[in-house]
């Protein structure tokens, strides 16, 4: 990524759960209800601006949470794992059922003109940049 254009993660929320309440069931139950997994995620920059790919298996379209809050990016995601009809799980690999990610943009970014999109479990946000930071040509006149 060039020195112009900065996209900074931020961490997430963590449940803080002191050592004398973390064996209550109460407690517990807080600390998982808000424990999250960090999806992959791919940055590239060109040009005209960046484009982010973050790794969301199980997250239907519908699950996505997708937003701006000031300028930190959020992106969350509740997985979705649906059990054949008339079957019962009796095994699941997935024990954080829910995405969270946040970024700090850069004003370089017009955030205004963010695109996102999801196909196969990957979530793609375009984020172009504001017209004045794209590269520009400039003609050269004969004196």
């Amino acid at each position: 990524m060039s020195a112009q254009t900065q996209l900074t993660r931020t961490e997430p929320d963590r449940a803080q759960v002191s050592s004398s309440d973390a064996s209550s069931p109460a407690a517990r139950q807080r600390a998982t209800s808000r424990e999250v997994a960090e999806p992959a995620v791919e940055i590239f920059e060109d040009a005209g601006g960046i484009t982010l790919l973050a790794d969301m298996p199980g997250v239907p379209r519908d699950g996505l949470d997708v937003r701006l809050d000031g300028e930190t990016l959020v992106i969350e995601g509740e997985v979705a794992v649906a059990a054949p009809e008339r079957m019962r799980g009796v095994w699941a690999e997935v024990n954080v059922p829910r995405y969270r990610r946040a970024f700090t943009l850069s004003r370089e970014l017009d955030m205004a003109r963010i695109e996102a999109g999801v196909k196969d479990g990957v979530l793609t946000l375009r984020i172009p940049k504001q017209a004045h930071a794209q590269p520009r040509r400039i003609a050269v006149s004969t004196a």
